[in-house]
């Protein structure tokens, strides 16, 4: 692990805060870029496995050699490292190549694809060099500094290369985050993050059903992103591993949970969750609906109160833990748990909306929507703070050396033996092989899973 040299974690932090100040090469990185998963093609299959493909592709605007710098992102439970980088596109007609320049009342001859390029995937440097240029002297400076570049002068015009694969991944001496008791945190807003997605599937503070339904058939989400439906380029993956257009690997993964649920994977959906331990049912005639949702909750003839639980249906801890955030959101407990929640990210217009609503005011379906649209928004950036500053890191260490750092020194169990001592834990196949770590009143849970890869499928994406 010693290595004075500085570590790929450390790169990417100095890439990402001067990312405005450097442009890649990107014709260099697709014609050397080495895909770590399953190849997709553009299309859905019908019942007979015949693909059919989309009526509408999209064309890059720019031919450019050169794009700005991406935006990187460390995935949550693995040691990888992904590059988003963002490109100007424009739809047009597969058949005679006729541009689309209006759909759903919006101009739309200026979309954005986002293109994942993967630096590292599970602990192993899957590109070995960026191509660039500097426009900022103070940025030169610092990557000469860190021993980066070997170049002498600054020149804006010059194309630099930036060697990743020569670097250690970590540094030995990296500090980490105390996690005890975030998990706990995490799982309270990932919960109120579900309950109000749910209730937007179908919704938009912006368009009306018709444009959404537009949107839709051009391809388009209602963020007015690109969202062609893509599926494997094989039908059947028995038969693609035999004759080698697939391949496997063992990934390490790595989750934190709490001495009652191991992971945030064990949290039910909101739509599930309503469904399981709630009715909904007709104000006047009191008949019950069945296939509840949250899409359904704008109804305001509906009303909701808890199930009448059977001797059958086991509470857990998810459900413990689950149960008051519901009840105190569906008005049925005032416990105060979603106001606190909300008012921590910043989401006070839906809070002085839910808190009117308590009160008896009536609030229009479009009101509604735009707090809730809101807050989800904060609510996603909360969480997507936690991961890149207190779990992320630490995930990918652990990812890539397959110990804890030395400041965390507890003794590893088995599955079996965590199962003994915390009993309220549920494992799945793959997670009774792993190994765990008690911290605090926290889980660290490490443990292999088999994920495949297209092979030798290289070049563009």
């Amino acid at each position: 692990m010693k290595n004075n040299k500085i570590s790929l974690v450390e790169l990417i932090q100095i890439l990402g805060e001067y990312r405005n100040n450097i442009i890649v090469n990107i014709k260099d990185l697709e014609e050397n870029y080495q895909r770590t998963g399953i190849k997709r093609v553009k299309g859905v299959r019908d019942e007979k496995g015949k693909l059919l493909q989309p009526w509408l592709r999209i064309e890059n605007i720019d031919n450019a050699e050169y794009i700005g710098m991406g935006e990187f992102h460390f995935n949550r439970n693995t040691a990888t490292i992904n590059m988003l980088i963002k490109r100007q596109v424009k739809l047009a007609k597969v058949v005679d190549k006729t541009p689309t320049l209006e759909i759903a009342g919006l101009l739309v001859n200026n979309l954005n694809s986002f293109n994942n390029y993967t630096v590292v995937r599970d602990g192993k440097i899957n590109i070995k060099s960026l191509k660039v240029k500097i426009s900022s002297k103070k940025l030169f400076d610092l990557l000469k500094e860190k021993g980066v570049l070997d170049a002498k002068d600054f020149d804006f015009r010059v194309k630099y290369s930036i060697r990743l694969d020569n670097l250690p991944l970590v540094a030995a001496d990296s500090d980490y985050s105390n996690i005890d008791g975030l998990f706990n945190h995490l799982a309270e807003i990932k919960i109120l993050n579900s309950i109000i997605s749910a209730h937007l599937k179908k919704q938009s503070d912006l368009f009306v059903p018709e444009q959404l339904d537009e949107l839709k058939n051009h391809y388009l989400s209602k963020n007015v992103y690109i969202n062609f439906p893509t599926t494997n380029e094989y039908t059947d993956i028995q038969q693609a591993l035999v004759n080698g257009t697939l391949e496997s690997r063992l990934s390490y993964k790595i989750d934190i949970g709490s001495q009652d649920i191991l992971n945030l994977s064990k949290l039910h959906s909101a739509n599930k969750f309503l469904n399981r331990m709630y009715r909904l049912y007709d104000k006047k005639t009191g008949e019950i609906i069945t296939k509840p949702s949250f899409e359904m909750v704008f109804n305001e003839n509906l009303t909701v109160r808890q199930r009448l639980l059977s001797s059958r249906i086991k509470i857990t801890k998810v459900d413990e833990l689950m149960f008051p955030i519901f009840d105190n959101f569906l008005g049925l407990e005032q416990n105060g748990i979603v106001v606190n929640l909300l008012t921590k990210v910043g989401a006070d217009s839906l809070v002085q909306l839910l808190q009117d609503k308590q009160t008896g005011k009536q609030i229009s379906k479009e009101e509604m929507v735009t707090a809730l649209t809101t807050a989800n928004t904060k609510l996603e950036q909360y969480i997507e703070k936690i991961y890149q500053y207190k779990i992320s890191p630490l995930v990918f260490y652990i990812g890539c050396t397959g110990v804890l750092p030395e400041t965390i020194q507890v003794k590893a169990m088995t599955a079996e033996e965590a199962a003994a001592k915390y009993p309220n834990l549920q494992f799945s196949k793959n997670e009774q092989k792993g190994t765990l770590f008690a911290v605090g009143n926290s889980i660290i849970s490490l443990y292999t899973k088999i994920e495949y890869y297209s092979k030798l499928v290289s070049v563009g994406i």
